[in-house]
């Protein structure tokens, strides 16, 4: 239930960087045209995001002659969790990996990479569905779509207010508004959602490790899968866009300077100590 407060107090924050770049931009007409655009570019992502990012990682649909033990494992999980039993599909990639995707429980995919399917054992697999599965019970595509929105919208505004700003120093103000702060905010104000964007992302982490563990019944599997997957992610590199990692169930790019600075995942000690405490108490 933290990790929920947390993040409708993060979409608050998000939304209040909103409003005040809108202020700032000195008018609500400005505001609203920066958000419908932002809203029409991410409503798209969310409609089309699976297919895209599917095809980008030349993923194929495994039917359950081709996995059997995989789908019979998703489809108890699934009903575990009271959702619609997701498609299933391999990605070619040697780095063990998982992610979820689709706009809501009824279009939902779970993908495994060839390198997660060889290193797993069953048990550790298996936490690792339920996490994904997770990630679908709490519909956190869509809340990931919704703080896009905002993000996006603040980049826009951002922009915008960074170009009046420069363009206007000098002139005369009827408001007296200062072009230095503008400038300013329209350059700390993106920093500020980026960083807000991967705290709720690091947030929805937590649940879907909460929620996977109690609808698998094994957290210590889960954790257990984790250790494996941080250390194998910093050997075996992921080729794909830095743009999808917070879909996936650890970072990636883990083993990049710049990706473990602005990370989107919480830390794997953490996660894992977490996992263990619920192991040793009902939940």
């Amino acid at each position: 239930m933290t990790s929920q407060i947390k993040t409708v107090f993060l979409l608050a924050l998000l939304t209040g960087v909103l409003m005040l770049l809108g202020g700032a931009m000195g008018g609500r007409a400005g505001l609203m045209i920066a958000f419908v655009l932002a809203m029409v570019m991410n409503l798209g992502s969310y409609w089309y995001s699976d297919k895209l990012v599917l095809s980008m990682y030349k993923a194929r649909e495994l039917s359950p002659a081709d996995a059997p033990h995989v789908h019979r494992v998703v489809e108890e999980l699934a009903a575990n969790a009271g959702v619609p039993k997701p498609r299933v599909f391999l990605v070619p990639q040697a780095q063990p990996n998982a992610f979820a995707t689709g706009r809501n429980p009824e279009n939902a995919v779970v993908a495994v990479t060839e390198g997660i399917v060889r290193m797993l054992n069953p048990d550790e697999l298996k936490g690792v569905l339920a996490h994904e599965i997770g990630h679908i019970a709490n519909r956190d595509i869509l809340i990931q779509t919704i703080a896009a929105v905002l993000g996006g919208a603040i980049v826009f505004l951002a922009n915008m207010l960074q170009f009046t700003a420069i363009f206007g120093l000098g002139s005369d103000d009827d408001e007296g508004a200062n072009p230095l702060a503008a400038l300013a905010m329209a350059i700390l104000a993106p920093m500020a959602a980026m960083l807000i964007q991967m705290a709720i992302s690091r947030s929805r982490e937590y649940l879907a490790d909460e929620t996977g563990a109690r609808i698998s019944g094994e957290p210590l599997s889960l954790a257990s899968a984790l250790a494996k997957l941080d250390t194998a992610s910093r050997q075996v590199p992921l080729k794909g866009s830095p743009a999808t990692e917070n879909m996936f169930i650890i970072s990636p790019f883990s083993g990049r300077r710049a990706a473990a600075l602005f990370s989107t995942h919480p830390p794997i000690q953490d996660r894992i100590q977490r996992l263990q405490r619920m192991a040793r108490r009902p939940y």
